[in-house]
């Protein structure tokens, strides 16, 4: 179980739903089990909503599509801030743009209010590299723990040069930020 949840959890189908339900229409039970499905309703405004259209895009493989929303080459350029202020600006929330500097992670910590308790689309800030400067920006999904320790699944670009779902220790978080 924890293979399946945790190293291969962008393989696990994730269905997205508005929130209003709509009427479910019963069939027949078919021969073979379809594959378990998690299902997360969430309004179609949510940066989370609007970023799944993206899922699996890598920088290679979809570099045009990618430079097209960000407005920087992914290749070149590192793009999780890029990218997470292009899904902003798709779910009419006002991105980071006008940040002194706008392509740096950590410059989301000026963005929005702090929050202590994440809900899913917010933005969440973490360290990377050796530089004060350097960090990765996604935004929150939901949350499991794991051996005693909680981890927040992030949906961000540039995570291993894709669009993608992965799991961040949320201990190492420095700051949980939402729309004002």
């Amino acid at each position: 179980k924890f293979y399946e949840e945790v190293y291969k959890p962008r393989y696990k189908r994730l269905v997205v739903q508005p929130e209003e339900p709509k009427e479910e229409i019963q069939e027949e039970a078919k021969e073979e089990p379809e594959p378990k499905k998690e299902v997360i309703r969430v309004h179609y405004m949510n940066p989370v909503y609007q970023a799944l259209q993206y899922l699996d895009y890598t920088e290679k493989e979809n570099r045009t599509e990618l430079k097209s929303l960000t407005g920087v080459d992914p290749v070149r350029i590192e793009w999780c801030a890029a990218f997470a202020n292009a899904i902003l600006e798709q779910s009419n929330i006002k991105s980071n743009k006008d940040h002194k500097y706008p392509l740096t992670a950590r410059a989301f910590l000026d963005w929005g209010e702090p929050i202590v308790e994440p809900k899913m689309g917010d933005i969440v800030v973490f360290p990377r590299g050796d530089q004060g400067w350097q960090g990765h920006v996604g935004f929150y999904v939901k949350e499991q723990i794991i051996d005693g320790v909680l981890y927040y699944y992030i949906l961000g670009g540039n995570q291993k040069n894709s669009v993608r779902v992965d799991l961040y220790e949320a201990s190492k978080a420095l700051g949980v930020r939402r729309s004002n």
